[in-house]
């Protein structure tokens, strides 16, 4: 348990007077020492005699008791407690002094790179720590860990874990062919008039990057091949695409693909959404990050608001698989800053870019104006 400022205080102050008091009898004679000796032993034998209970001492009793022990033979002049008591506060004194003199941890942030890291957790409650650390490191150049954000993260009642399910199996296929892999999947929104509307989303796992995501309150296979035709361009090279057994992807979506395409289609076994687990996380993701905090009013207004998400996805969130990266960062690559440090730039501000209005951010470097 801490001790608060107050009790610290009264402790030196307690040790300070009688230090005062010690140098005071250093100048007296030593038979005035002697004397008052024996005058203050008939009291105390007095009261031993009289049975007379003492009051408990106070921490900075205990301490000068300590303290000046180590002055004089002190089990002879022991009365109020017993001597391994005694010897307990100084064992207990001498642990608190090398637990305070060999503190453990790294120095503190500063205090400006603290309140970024609260203020990213508050304008952005989708976020975790991995993902703020990555946003710091790879958009901003200041290097710390997740650790080190758990550290600062503002207190939240509700702290929900994040869990990763895949086979090893799969996933070292999907490592080796990352760049020749596209991914596809439905989900289901709900409008502000209940109405049910169908968005499709294509991924390209190598550079998690989306191809496509388009809306429509009624899907079909023509529909779905027609999104596929805008999304995979002929000149791309991809050998697979991963899709579940859902009705709409028909036998004869499958053949178009492997002849018109040259894909090799994956179909996932029956209820076995883990095999298609990227795409299943990135819905997951869309739902988190956008449709939770959304209500669509329409077809047109999803559509809108999944185009400004899916552009944020793309070129300006960090994913934490890409070390951590960006999807377009090939295309853009002044996104990376390259510097390393835990301070903040003085020829540059920072600047901030809401996204959903206000619902991500997007922060930056800007220099200033000489």
């Amino acid at each position: 348990m801490r001790r608060s400022k107050p009790v610290i205080s009264a402790l030196f102050l307690s040790l300070g007077s009688n230090l005062t008091l010690f140098m005071r009898s250093a100048l007296r004679s030593r038979t005035a020492l002697v004397a008052e000796n024996l005058f203050l032993r008939k009291q105390l034998a007095f009261y031993r005699e009289h049975k007379a209970r003492p009051r408990p001492l106070t921490d900075a009793a205990r301490l000068s008791l300590v303290f000046w022990s180590r002055l004089f033979e002190w089990k002879d002049a022991l009365v109020i407690v017993k001597p391994e008591t005694l010897i307990g506060w100084h064992r207990k004194g001498f642990k608190l002094f090398w637990r305070w003199k060999s503190r453990p941890g790294r120095p503190p942030l500063p205090r400006e790179i603290r309140e970024l890291i609260a203020r990213m957790a508050r304008e952005n409650p989708t976020w975790g720590q991995v993902r703020v650390a990555a946003e710091l490191s790879l958009k901003l150049g200041i290097q710390v860990s997740p650790r080190t954000v758990r550290k600062y993260w503002p207190d939240e009642p509700n702290d929900r874990g994040r869990r990763r399910a895949s086979t090893q199996h799969w996933a070292t296929f999907v490592r080796n062919h990352a760049d020749a892999l596209v991914a596809c999947d439905f989900m289901v929104a709900v409008t502000a008039r209940f109405q049910f509307l169908c968005v499709f989303v294509i991924l390209e796992l190598g550079s998690r990057r989306i191809l496509q995501c388009n809306v429509t309150a009624h899907p079909t296979a023509e529909w779905t091949l027609q999104q596929l035709r805008e999304a995979i361009p002929g000149e791309r090279g991809y050998r697979f695409l991963i899709h579940d057994r859902d009705s709409i992807f028909s036998a004869e979506l499958d053949e178009e693909l492997t002849q018109g395409f040259g894909l090799r289609v994956l179909r996932t076994p029956p209820q076995s959404p883990q095999a298609n687990a990227y795409c299943e996380r990135l819905i997951g993701t869309m739902r988190r990050e956008c449709l939770d905090f959304l209500i669509p009013l329409s077809e047109r207004h999803l559509r809108r608001l999944l185009r400004d998400w899916v552009h944020h996805y793309n070129s300006g969130r960090p994913h934490a698989s890409l070390g951590p990266g960006i999807p377009d960062e090939g295309r853009n690559p002044a996104i990376r800053y390259s510097g390393c440090s835990h301070r903040f730039r003085k020829t540059s501000e920072l600047m901030a870019r809401p996204v959903l209005g206000g619902l991500h951010h997007e922060y930056a470097w800007q220099k200033l104006a000489a």
